[in-house]
């Protein structure tokens, strides 16, 4: 029985939508994802077929192209969908309550500031950002004083802070928790900031949105085009304006290099 190129189309559409879910997959490592790279940015019938089978998948295109391959994002309610939980799961949080959720929501919140502190860096696809352990705990931690500087003032003044109690007291228990403290094995406890820091670095890692690159200041990564495309979706969210609107990011030289600004007193 001949196969009609309408099934063999989806077959290659649909071979795309599951490249994108290998995120360390890149198409110059391989032909075969490379060539269907490029059709989809040749023929706009099988681009739209590819969207479609994501669809299907629960899944939306962000991008396609030859440096970050296919890049998916999750929809609400999708089989994909990485929710909190299995967040928590996967990079071993102990405690799974809503503070700690939120805490390392504002890690990734942080991480991705850092990565691409200036709108020229996510509009600049040749650029490459690097984060560190250390940095993203300075600030969180800058960020945080600096908030409940703002909500001591607000309360002083008789004009209470329009934030959701959660989240301020999500950023006090960052404050409260230490930084850092060795187990017996001398390894970084878990339960320390910089502990919950390191274990998102690594699963951004997993997910090959960072590629590690020395063990400076607790872990050093870069940035990667499949990360840029995805903090683009990130830098619509209020909160990530609100972030670095509060002047913690400072960038120490023309080259890029980032740093926190409260990482100096470290």
């Amino acid at each position: 029985m001949a196969v009609s190129h309408s099934s063999v189309d989806a077959e290659a559409a649909a071979r795309l939508v599951a490249y994108g879910m290998r995120p360390k997959q890149l198409p110059a490592r391989d032909v075969v994802y490379g060539e269907l790279v490029r059709r989809y940015a040749e023929d706009n019938a099988f681009k739209a077929l590819t969207h479609a089978v994501a669809a299907g998948l629960g899944l939306m295109v962000l991008e396609v192209n030859q440096q970050a391959g296919a890049v998916l994002a999750a929809t609400d309610e999708s089989v994909f969908e990485i929710r909190m939980d299995s967040y928590a799961r996967q990079s071993k949080i102990r405690e799974r309550r809503e503070t700690e959720k939120v805490l390392h929501g504002l890690i990734h919140l942080a991480t991705a500031a850092l990565g691409y502190p200036r709108p020229d860096d996510l509009a600049n696809d040749t650029y490459i950002g690097r984060v560190s352990v250390e940095q993203v705990d300075a600030m969180v931690r800058e960020a945080a004083r600096m908030l409940d500087e703002r909500a001591a003032e607000a309360e002083a003044n008789n004009d209470p802070l329009a934030d959701a109690p959660e989240l301020e007291q999500a950023w006090r228990a960052y404050a409260r928790r230490p930084a850092a403290a060795a187990t017996k094995d001398g390894r970084l406890a878990a339960d320390t900031t910089r502990g919950m820091v390191s274990r998102a670095l690594r699963f951004l890692a997993d997910q090959g949105f960072l590629v590690p690159v020395s063990d400076e200041q607790g872990g050093t990564y870069r940035t990667t085009p499949r990360y840029q495309i995805q903090v683009r979706e990130l830098a619509a969210d209020a909160a990530f304006d609100d972030l670095l609107a509060l002047n913690v990011v400072a960038v120490a030289n023309e080259g890029g290099s980032l740093r926190a600004a409260a990482s100096e007193t470290l």
